[in-house]
């Protein structure tokens, strides 16, 4: 039989073992030091979050292998082959669920395909997280991923995302590179309508967690959010 394929979520920014605690349920961590084949995005932070979990066997002897935006989608069946040999493995986020908003979902994929069963273990999503704390509608809601980097093309995709949101009645949920957050935010404000709600949802389960929800025209007249190099979730409502 065919090991079991864990996905084991991580925490949303830097932090000890106390910090890891704060977001994982104790039999998460239980597992996840339980198993000997991980699958990351990056070996050294995979590494650096076993430290944190406190793994039953030293960590040099757990297999970690490498799964990000440079795999070849070829490559993948290996990183099968161990599972299907009857390894149990663990699939782990740099940050968040892994398989959301995460190159994780192409192997969660080819397990169901090739009879693998897959558990998901409860931890943080940002944007789970700044859903809930928005007040937006947790209904109906779409997330998009990155916006455009060229500025008119942001600006035009923005009027898009604020139409289907009024039109669907949906929230609209986005993310950008932390040192162009401020360029997405001043753009919300200068394109959507005055009553259209926007959500930014900074440092989430953070010490420096900062969430603001307002109406472009209350957004005009706030001070300034400081967004620089902080990881953040937008979100908006047309209403």
């Amino acid at each position: 039989m065919s090991g079991v394929l864990y996905l084991i979520p991580n925490t949303l920014g830097e932090g000890d073992a106390d910090a890891l605690a704060a977001v994982l349920p104790a039999p998460v961590r239980a597992q996840a030091a339980a198993l000997h084949y991980y699958i990351g995005e990056n070996a050294k932070t995979t590494r650096a979050f076993l430290k944190k979990i406190g793994t039953e066997r030293p960590i040099q002897e757990i297999e970690i292998r490498e799964l990000n935006v440079n795999t070849p989608p070829g490559e993948v069946e290996k990183l099968l082959a161990p599972i299907l040999a009857g390894t149990d493995a663990g699939l782990v986020s740099e940050a968040g669920c892994p398989a959301v908003a995460d190159p994780g979902a192409l192997l969660v994929r080819r397990a169901h395909e090739r009879g693998v069963k897959v558990v998901p273990f409860v931890g943080p999503s940002s944007i789970l997280l700044a859903l809930m704390a928005s007040g937006l509608n947790g209904q109906s809601f779409a997330f998009h991923g990155y916006l455009p980097v060229d500025a008119a093309e942001r600006a035009k995709r923005l009027r898009e995302l604020e139409q289907q949101s009024r039109k669907a009645k949906q929230t609209q949920i986005f993310i950008e590179t932390p040192y162009r957050n401020r360029a997405l935010l001043d753009t919300l404000i200068a394109t959507c309508a005055p009553s259209t709600l926007v959500c930014v949802a900074v440092d989430l389960t953070l010490p420096e967690e900062t969430i603001a929800s307002r109406s472009v025209a209350d957004w005009k007249k706030a001070s300034a959010l400081d967004l620089h190099k902080r990881p953040a979730i937008f979100l908006l409502l047309a209403v």
